[in-house]
């Protein structure tokens, strides 16, 4: 159809004030003044191009040269009626530069999802801010390009840099929608790998540059802008995300592989792996050896190799130092295809100080608290989250959603649990304000978890939250609708610092710290545990686990052997950290590669080959998980012989044989040791940290033992085993 030609050509007037306002960026709705306004039967059109030399618009009725109105502002009306699809020709003293025009489209937010965004109720805010390719059916033909949406309510006026604008922000204006504190553009043709950064004026006045903080992708460090990324990955995990929804973590295995991605292995030239090599090899090493999950430390974007991870800048991104984020979704559809769960450490308690990042986002505390006393950490050295304000709770529970829906994440351990949730958290008296009942307690903190935790579980299920928590804070573990936190588990760091202060003793000294080793049974119980040996255990002078254990080399390794059995026997989920199983001599470092030369020695070789037997047993016996949080499956054999080093425990579950537990941590063996039995007949001993295989002295009982009739501590039958040094032992009941 032919457009109407249009009764006269004069443009619709803008005054003046309001094109400065414009150009300085400052305009709140620059589309009510940019783009194409029906004004008198023709179509005005303004464009803000500060260093073109000519502007020209091209459409069906043919092209349409603009004027230079005002400091980069072009003006000139169509000779149409109504407003039609064009593009634009701009040059800037050379060869014309043909693009869309933003401006002449609608947002792209609607308004349940503003209305939800000021509620701080979206549940899945991600799919609305940050940068997001679309593709448009339009007259002309398909339209695709990205949108821009940013949240920043203090802000004057918001623009988009780029490098389709060459970093000149003042060519791209936001617009903002309505209340919501939201600004929105569109840009066609910006597509996947775009880099781009927000300027913000604040209400001072000043322009800072920021990342996004709703990026899906980031530049790799050093470099600090934002990147668009559009995903064609296929999923082929579906088996395993159908099984997910029906499984209760608490009553199955769960035996976690920590990893620190960047140090596991490094190429040649030390350079980081690729999200793909990765799928590869780690994939392959994790279920050769049994894990049940990994758990990765944090893979959200952060500047600095050196913080680990724990000082995020991009919640939202995956670190581009491994690839782009479809290439993580591999790496977790890989693990998920082998068997494996993938669980995801997660940092809501603070944020990096970087100034292109969170901080000060809009020209004032926006995500972090503003009372210095709540909105800095001092032992860290960074910003706490204002979990009192909607929006910033809303920004991490729709995070943690994030990485559990769109990445397939089976679970999130939470960092640093206990620093959020008190007020005089690593602060001296006076520098922290009680609540407001007078307690140290931090509400709004609880609030937020306690919201996070049940829209996650009500959104995902068959996902786990784990607690990094150190204190004794009641029902950690408790669902929500009981007044607890609801996270699924809780880390037992008590067991941890405990079980490794008795190992630290030499073995003479050991029955002088028995207490340390059978304490945690005095609690396994009131929560749901995972028992720790972490990054943070080996690292900061601490040294290795096995540097740890006292006496010569044999007897160091020994140690290492007999603790991870027991370990493994302990009620709660485990969880090792990477380079434990190959025995590592030296304490973790981040910047180089795990030691897997020591896999060149046996006796190194040996603690690997023990850590695959205990997985392997594990995971065939239910006994060692099904009960896990009930008090019903364990039992002590003898916790008390402090005077030979030895625990003797059994653990149970419905319907499987029950297993016994021997811990020998005294440096000599015991022959005829009686141990105390809960039933007669022969009992399997499935697993000895002294075989020979693992390089230990091979003292052991010839692969079972018989118990007779007769009371023995308690129990109605009993079995003169041998014991071996510095070994721990497990039998089975034979069925």
């Amino acid at each position: 159809m032919t457009p109407q030609q249009p009764v006269q050509t004069t443009p619709k007037p803008v005054d003046r004030a309001e094109l400065d306002q414009l150009v300085r960026g400052e305009h709140g709705h620059p589309h009510a003044v940019l783009g194409p306004h029906p004004h008198q039967g023709a179509v005005t059109v303004r464009v803000l191009r500060p260093l073109a030399s000519s502007v020209t618009v091209c459409g069906e009725w043919g092209e349409t040269p603009l004027d230079h109105e005002h400091e980069g502002v072009w003006v000139g009306v169509l000779p149409v009626a109504e407003v039609p699809a064009y593009s634009l020709s701009v040059s800037y003293e050379g060869e014309p530069w043909d693009s869309d025009d933003p401006y002449r489209f609608l947002p792209t937010l609607g308004e349940m999802d503003l209305h939800l965004i000021n509620e701080g109720r979206h549940e899945q805010l991600w799919t609305v801010l940050g940068a997001h390719v679309h593709h448009y059916d339009a007259a002309g033909g398909t339209v695709s390009g990205t949108s821009f949406a940013v949240w920043a309510p203090s802000a004057r006026g918001v623009r988009v840099k780029a490098d389709f604008n060459s970093w000149d922000g003042r060519e791209h204006p936001m617009r903002q929608l309505g209340t919501s504190g939201v600004w929105e553009l569109f840009v066609p043709e910006a597509g996947t790998g775009t880099s781009y950064k927000f300027a913000v004026l604040g209400p001072d006045g000043q322009w800072r540059d920021k990342a996004d903080p709703m990026a899906s992708w980031a530049e790799k460090p050093a470099s600090t802008a934002s990147r668009v990324f559009e995903s064609s990955y296929t999923w082929g995990d579906e088996e395993w995300m159908a099984a997910r929804a029906d499984k209760a973590a608490v009553q199955a295995p769960m035996s976690v592989y920590e990893v620190h991605l960047a140090s596991w292995k490094k190429n040649y030239d030390q350079s980081m792996w690729s999200w793909e090599q990765m799928a590869e090899d780690l994939v392959a090493y994790v279920v050769d050896l049994g894990f049940t999950h990994v758990e990765m430390m944090p893979v959200m974007q952060h500047p600095f190799g050196g913080s680990w991870g724990y000082h995020v800048t991009s919640y939202f991104a995956p670190d581009a130092r491994f690839g782009d984020p479809d290439g993580f979704r591999l790496l977790v559809d890989r693990l998920h295809q082998a068997g494996v769960g993938v669980i995801l450490d997660w940092v809501p308690g603070h944020f990096a100080t970087d100034e292109w990042a969170l901080a000060r986002f809009d020209g004032t505390p926006l995500y972090e608290d503003p009372n210095p006393q709540r909105g800095w950490h001092k032992e860290w050295g960074s910003h706490i989250f204002n979990f009192g304000r909607r929006e910033v709770r809303n920004f991490l529970y729709a995070n943690a959603i994030y990485w559990c829906e769109e990445f397939h994440a089976d679970g999130l351990r939470v960092d640093g649990v206990a620093s959020m949730l008190y007020l005089d958290y690593s602060r001296e008296e006076g520098e922290w304000t009680p609540n407001i009942h007078g307690g140290r307690e931090n509400l709004e903190a609880v609030q937020f978890l306690q919201e996070m935790n049940a829209t996650v579980y009500r959104r995902v299920p068959g996902v786990v939250t784990i607690a990094e928590e150190s204190t004794s804070w009641p029902g950690v573990t408790r669902p929500t609708e009981h007044d607890g936190l609801g996270f699924g588990f809780k880390w037992n760091m008590g067991w941890m610092n405990d079980s490794l202060a008795y190992l630290a003793n030499d073995p003479v000294h050991r029955s002088y710290h028995h207490g340390e080793m059978t304490f945690s049974l005095v609690y396994a119980f009131s929560e749901n545990y995972v028992l720790p040996i972490s990054h943070d255990e080996v690292v900061h002078g601490k040294g290795s686990l096995l540097r740890k254990m006292p006496g010569d080399r044999w007897q160091q390794l020994a140690n290492l052997r007999a603790y991870l059995g027991f370990m493994w026997a302990h009620p709660g989920k485990q969880l090792l950290f990477m380079g434990v199983e190959l025995g590592q001599e030296s304490e973790w470092a981040e910047a180089r590669e795990l030691d897997w030369w020591l896999l060149d020695h046996p006796e190194h070789r040996g603690v690997h080959s023990l850590v695959r037997d205990l997985n392997s047993t594990y995971a065939d016996s239910a006994a060692l998980w099904a009960r896990d949080s009930s008090p019903e499956g364990f039992m002590w054999l003898d916790g008390n012989d402090a005077g030979r080093n030895t625990f003797s425990f059994v653990r149970r579950a419905p319907g499987e044989p029950d297993l016994v537990c021997v811990s020998n941590f005294s440096a000599v063996p015991y022959h005829g040791y009686r141990l105390a039995l809960p039933a007669t007949g022969e009992w399997d001993e499935v697993l000895n940290t002294d075989a020979e295989t693992y390089t230990g002295s091979g003292v052991g009982n010839y692969g079972s033992v018989t118990a007779v009739a007769g009371e023995h501590a308690g129990q109605p039958a009993h079995a003169d085993i041998s014991v071996p040094p510095l070994a721990t032992v497990w039998f089975r009941a034979r069925s």
